[in-house]
């Protein structure tokens, strides 16, 4: 074979004079792939087929040798995400734990024994073990804390603690088009609940979500969460957003002024923050309007409703529409569970009918806009459980959907052009967000 493969290379033929100048590449195949063979072919210039043999040349080459690379204790990193129906055994299980001392350690382990009542589905556990199963170190993230419970080997035995999660920043970008519901909206784009509910609390004194959203209003969001290699722990503020409500174009952006307070402004620099929300609950249906007349459900006698009734769930948060301090919280007549709290001048509120009041909550203490105040019940004269919700001036009940409840002061000329180069990048982060596929729920 050598000897014939010399007379083909040394062919005085012109196209072998034209390969020769052609530069040739040679690769190399190790190990024992193809049987130990390695083919090459040689191809003539097109024209020349009948001027020249092709030839196929098979050699044999010897087998390189291998050598692997082994450490006197290998490890192995494991991840999984917890699932609906997992235990703590079927999660150590995927997690390549067969180590009998670590689950006796993690169930007599008052730490440990935590990880039972904490197995939320989509949750990231990591675990490293050695080559037959053996645990070396389990890293648990904990519900509702920045931090994780870490299990080590120490030598034979264990030892757990709690550590703090060096949590990462990212921004999230995502927008929305209302077909049902801002939960419905939100669920469909893959937005979490706390960003919805920021939504509308940012919103709510422009817009009253239990009766003004439309289909086809559409939101674009620019938020914070939070991560913990790579894996969202949880969420953090709405850095801009956009709301088109039954065609009118409303917009928020996270500020901090020099004095350090934060806060959510317009594009022009006003605060959202009203000095009154339009509703004292987040979510709800209105099933009485303020009337002069009407017949009292209980009572079947016709008399003037001067209130709101918002029909919810027992035990739904009541909020306190504005800064104040509570006047009374307790039981008043067919009011039931009532609280009256008073506000800046001469405007104050009440909120009847609840199941009871939020820890703190009692004669002259203080609350802030938006501050959970009570839950909504079902006591006094009520034939289902409901809010019943009054706007006062000087103390004589109003209608708070047709007034005009006062506004906030304004950022000043200096803060103005602070604002305006600081929220520079969130007006093109909602630019880009508008582009995004708007998520709709049929």
């Amino acid at each position: 074979m050598n000897k014939q493969k010399s007379r083909i290379l040394a062919h005085s033929h012109p196209a072998i004079e034209r390969l020769r100048r052609h530069r040739w590449i040679a690769a190399g195949l190790g190990g024992t792939t193809l049987l130990g063979m390695v083919a090459a072919f040689a191809l003539a210039p097109p024209g020349d087929e009948g001027a020249v043999q092709l030839q196929t040349v098979l050699e044999q080459l010897s087998t390189p040798t291998t050598t692997l690379a082994i450490t006197d204790s290998p490890t192995f990193l494991h991840e999984e995400a917890i699932q609906r129906s997992d235990t703590v055994s079927s999660l150590t299980a995927r997690l390549g734990i067969t180590d009998q001392d670590a689950q006796d350690f993690m169930r007599s382990d008052s730490k440990t024994q935590s990880i039972a009542r904490q197995l939320r589905p989509g949750k990231i556990v990591t675990a490293t073990t050695g080559m037959s199963g053996e645990l070396i170190t389990l890293y648990f993230p904990l519900n509702g804390k920045d931090s994780m419970l870490v299990v080590e080997r120490h030598g034979a035995s264990f030892v757990s603690n709690e550590q703090v999660l060096r949590l990462e920043t990212q921004t999230v970008i995502k927008s929305g088009e209302i077909r049902s519901s801002l939960f419905g909206a939100t669920d469909a784009a893959g937005i979490p609940d706390a960003i919805a509910i920021q939504l509308a609390e940012i919103f709510g004194a422009d817009t009253d979500f239990n009766r003004d959203l439309r289909k086809g209003d559409r939101f674009s969001l620019v938020y914070e969460t939070l991560t913990y290699r790579g894996q969202p722990v949880r969420t953090g503020r709405i850095l801009s957003a956009e709301l088109i409500n039954d065609q009118k174009l409303l917009s928020a952006y996270w500020f901090l002024t020099q004095d350090g307070k934060g806060g959510y402004y317009t594009a022009d620099g006003n605060p959202l923050r009203k000095a009154f929300l339009r509703s004292p609950l987040e979510f709800s249906r209105v099933t009485s309007g303020f009337a002069s007349a009407r017949l009292h459900p209980v009572l079947q006698t016709w008399r003037a409703h001067k209130g709101i009734d918002y029909g919810a769930p027992t035990g739904t948060r009541v909020r306190s529409v504005a800064d104040g301090t509570v006047v009374s919280a307790g039981r008043q007549g067919g009011y039931g569970n009532l609280i009256v709290i008073r506000h800046q001048g001469t405007y104050s509120t009440a909120y009847g009918h609840l199941s009871g009041f939020a820890a703190g909550i009692h004669q002259g203490s203080h609350v802030s806009q938006g501050e959970t105040i009570a839950y909504v019940g079902q006591t006094g004269l009520a034939t289902g459980p409901h809010l019943h919700y009054e706007f006062r001036v000087n103390n004589q009940q109003i209608n708070p959907q047709t007034l005009a409840l006062p506004t906030s002061i304004p950022l000043e000329a200096s803060q103005l052009s602070r604002f305006k180069v600081a929220t520079g990048p969130l007006r093109a982060q909602l630019e880009l967000a508008k582009q995004v596929k708007l998520a709709t729920v049929e």
